[in-house]
């Protein structure tokens, strides 16, 4: 079971200052996870997690800064570099982002051990290429080992397009290897389940941490990725088999203008971070990953964030999941109260400023039901962050 977070700042301080509790022999992996707006990162940290530390919404750049998040198993420690998602300055002008929204990302690859870059599936706009950003950033760190995750694989209903983007996004290479679709089927008349698709690697790496992942449809429209380890495929498959290619090279910027995908991929996972399905198989890998070295957090740490800083962004998650358009960008939280009750609870009472009165009804919503709401909801968020009860009460004002 995770650590909940420490409801004091001072508490959480003296955490992040004390000494790591090394184990005889540590091991350590920092993660970057980096990809476009609203692929999942925040979703697949949290879930890597086990407890929800950082904000998500549908809308993009709700993660604003780069944090961390600690997952402590046994003798390995994950340091999970949550970032937001990679932008042009262009984009970064017009949401009126940060500077940091742009160097936050390529920050935290200079920091990485392994790279996890995600792609939304079930996005058609943007799932058959990597962006501009993805790709250069990768360019920029060729050493660093990468791995190509599609994510929200639950979301298609015809999985056999796996099957293109896979081929689509690792440039027709995978650990080295050229990737060769084939496909072969034995006619079965009395079966009339729809043919499984399975991704293998022919010489597999020895060090591998997990079985070929196969895609299975049924006629209850399963969805999602599951392992089979059954081995019997023979009814009817579709599958990505590789040769020797040529060993990893540097890309200048006229190659990456050609490129929709990245050939120096080691493995691809496919997931629904949503829901958890096969994030326990991705967690496993990056533990066999990890490399002797001292950890970096005590084990009780699970985020580099104040208390405070979760709490603004778990507001801000629940302002941007209800309202409209552009409104929840130009709320301005101001936390007034933050102490523990008589009986351990914690109260918390947050100021919301808006800068027009038509802003101002839409937050509060008729007979306040908008406002109580986001209260609601953002309490229980954080009673399961902190693991006690919390009383959170949200104010509403015009901005001076």
């Amino acid at each position: 079971h995770p650590p909940p977070v420490a409801t004091s700042k001072k508490e959480q301080d003296r955490l992040l200052r004390n000494q790591p509790d090394q184990p005889q022999n540590p091991k350590v992996l920092r993660i970057a996870i980096i990809g476009a707006p609203n692929a999942g990162k925040s979703t697949l940290s949290n879930q890597l997690l086990g407890r929800k530390v950082f904000p998500v919404s549908r809308k993009v750049h709700t993660t604003r800064c780069k944090a961390r998040g600690v997952v402590t198993y046994e003798d390995t420690q994950l340091i999970i570099l949550d970032t937001p998602g990679l932008t042009s300055p262009f984009k970064a002008k017009r949401h009126k982002l940060d500077e940091a929204m742009l160097t936050d990302p390529w920050d935290s690859m200079k920091h990485a051990d392994l790279v996890l870059v995600l792609v939304d599936v079930s996005d058609h706009w943007t799932r058959n290429c990597l962006s501009k950003e993805v790709l250069q950033c990768l360019s920029e760190f060729p050493e660093i080992p990468s791995v190509l995750v599609l994510n929200k694989v639950d979301l298609l209903k015809k999985k056999f397009i796996l099957l293109e983007l896979v081929t689509e996004l690792t440039e027709g290479i995978l650990n080295g290897r050229k990737l060769e679709v084939r496909s072969a089927f034995e006619h079965n008349s009395s079966s009339s389940a729809k043919p499984p698709l399975q991704i293998t690697q022919a010489s597999p790496p020895e060090n591998r941490a997990r079985e070929p992942c196969c895609l299975q449809e049924t006629g209850q429209a399963q969805e999602g990725c599951s392992s089979d380890n059954s081995g019997d495929m023979r009814a009817s498959e579709s599958s990505l088999v590789t040769e020797e290619a040529q060993g990893p090279k540097r890309y200048g910027p006229r190659d990456l203008k050609n490129m929709k995908g990245w050939p120096c991929f080691q493995e691809i996972f496919m997931l629904a971070a949503l829901h958890g399905e096969e994030v326990d198989t991705l967690k496993r890998y990056l533990l066999m990953q990890a490399k002797p070295g001292p950890w970096e957090f005590h084990s009780e740490v699970l985020t580099s964030q104040s208390p405070q800083e979760i709490c603004d962004n778990i507001i801000r998650e629940k302002l941007l999941e209800y309202l409209p358009l552009e409104v929840p960008y130009g709320v301005t939280q101001v936390t007034e109260m933050w102490e523990e009750g008589p009986s351990g609870e914690l109260l918390i009472v947050q100021n919301l400023l808006v800068p027009r009165k038509s802003h101002m009804m839409m937050l509060i919503g008729r007979g306040g039901k908008v406002i109580s709401r986001i209260a609601q909801e953002a309490g229980q968020d954080l009673m399961n962050v902190f693991l006690c009860d919390v009383r959170l009460k949200l104010k509403v004002d015009m901005k001076s």
